[in-house]
């Protein structure tokens, strides 16, 4: 092998674009000041995609391909398995990021604890906590047999090595930011490494037919760090969400090549670990306040979940020439159509009023499903009339003031029957597809307008 020599390479931190110069705009994806100058070594034979396997490939037809139900290993948590779309697939690589503290680490060691109970191999990689560490977050758990290995090593070769010599069935790599290649002469974590480390991993998986959970550290944008292109080569994007002073966490599929995105998983945090939350609906309406105004209860589909959100509006005479408009956890440009609507079709003078807007429960939503609820609790905030507690509100608003349909009504529904829910708005269209169900009061309304004259 020839001796390489060092060059400077100019990388796009969002896609991976490589450029012998610096640029200002990505010709990749069109991002400004997203690269950074990395030294890389240049001159030695590149290595190819290994045949891990050494079996030889040759091409089959989808007749001969089965699928059989041991293709999946359970997690016993059945809030993840509902995540990654029905288990863990052999041979998948996943990618799991979060804020600091937000309790990934912790996830994961609950997930091999259970996977080493069923008699499974487990390699626990560990590029940022030291054996004792482990030991300690690991005794809050619970009793671990001998199933589960653990691994304090940052370097690449070391770690395939040993996945080659132990043959786990499956691996976590925590975190991919702290992993580092010889033949990557920058630093760990750079666009180089995390690349390089990504690539070897999927190897890994996709040859020796084994599981990889990889951590990722996130930005202050939310984004994991590291190029867009790490997140294309994963099999499983999944994003852990919440406030760490909360106790409440949100698992977030939004990349699943094995299932349907945007599902979601609840967890509370607890002080053994994280407890899955079986109704997340019952959860996140706890503490409801009774006979308040600004206050009402939405739908919406989180993946293939129905899920019940209080809304909370306040609107207050405003102290400054100019009206404040505030919202959490749900489109700012969304609320201020709305108000737009509702002083448009409905007369309502809030150009004198501040107006707030809070999902509760640390949820983010941006489903169009909730604009009627929005718009109903801040109609209730601005009379100051409570709205009925067992009443929810469905439904997608136009800027002509219609009620629009929304998608999976049935659905939707019947998660508010369950849940003790007496009457139900929703849009006139969707009257026809819910008729069937019985002990729900049904109010088809065809305008905002309508919805607003039932507080």
């Amino acid at each position: 092998m020839a001796k390489g020599k060092n060059t400077t390479i100019f990388f796009c931190q969002n896609c991976g674009y490589e450029s012998t110069k610096w640029m200002g705009q990505c010709p990749g994806c069109r991002q400004w000041n997203s690269f950074v100058e990395e030294t890389v070594v240049t001159g030695t034979s590149s290595k190819a995609v290994k045949n891990t396997s050494g079996k030889l490939h040759k091409p089959s037809a989808l007749s001969e391909i089965s699928l059989e139900e041991e293709d999946r290993i359970s997690t016993h948590m059945q809030e993840l398995d509902r995540v990654l779309g029905g288990g863990l697939v052999k041979g998948s690589l996943t990618l799991v990021g979060g804020d600091p503290g937000i309790g990934k680490s912790t996830l994961l060691l609950q997930v091999c604890r259970n996977l080493a109970s069923d008699q499974r191999e487990v390699l626990y990689v560990s590029g940022e906590e030291s054996l004792k560490q482990i030991k300690i977050r690991a005794n809050r758990i619970g009793e671990f047999n001998e199933y589960l290995k653990l691994l304090c090593e940052t370097s690449l070769e070391v770690i395939e090595e040993t996945i080659r010599h132990a043959k786990p069935e499956v691996v976590v790599i925590d975190s991919i930011q702290t992993m580092y290649h010889d033949n990557v002469s920058s630093a760990p974590g750079s666009v180089s490494q995390v690349r390089e480390a990504t690539g070897l991993l999927l190897q890994l998986a996709k040859g020796l037919n084994i599981s990889i959970f990889i951590v990722g550290h996130v930005t202050k944008e939310g984004t994991v760090a590291g190029p867009r292109v790490l997140e294309h080569m994963v099999d499983t994007v999944l994003y852990f969400e919440g406030d760490r002073h909360a106790s409440y966490r949100i698992l977030r599929g939004v990349k699943n090549r094995f299932g349907s995105t945007n599902e979601i998983g609840v967890f509370e945090m607890e002080a053994s670990g994280l407890k899955e939350v079986q109704n997340p609906s019952e959860f996140m309406l706890s503490g409801k306040p009774e006979e308040a105004s600004g206050s009402i209860v939405v739908c919406s589909m989180e993946g293939t979940r129905p899920m019940l959100i209080e809304i909370q509006a306040l609107v207050c005479h405003t102290s400054f020439g100019i009206p404040r408009r505030q919202t959490i956890g749900t489109d700012f440009n969304r609320v201020n159509l709305l108000i737009a609507v509702l002083e448009k079709r409905l007369g309502m003078s809030l150009g004198n009023y501040d107006a707030y807007v809070n999902i509760a429960g640390g949820m983010k939503i941006m489903e169009p499903a909730i604009d009627l609820g929005i718009a109903m609790a801040i109609a209730s905030s601005f009379k100051n009339r409570a709205i009925d507690d067992r009443l929810i509100a469905i439904g997608e608003v136009g800027l002509s003031g219609e009620v629009r349909g929304v998608s999976q009504i049935q659905a939707r529904v019947s998660e508010a029957k369950k849940l003790g829910f007496k009457s139900c708005v929703i849009p006139y269209v969707c009257m026809d597809s819910v008729k069937e169900i019985a002990g729900i009061k049904l109010i088809g309304v065809k305008s905002v307008g309508d919805a607003i004259d039932l507080i």
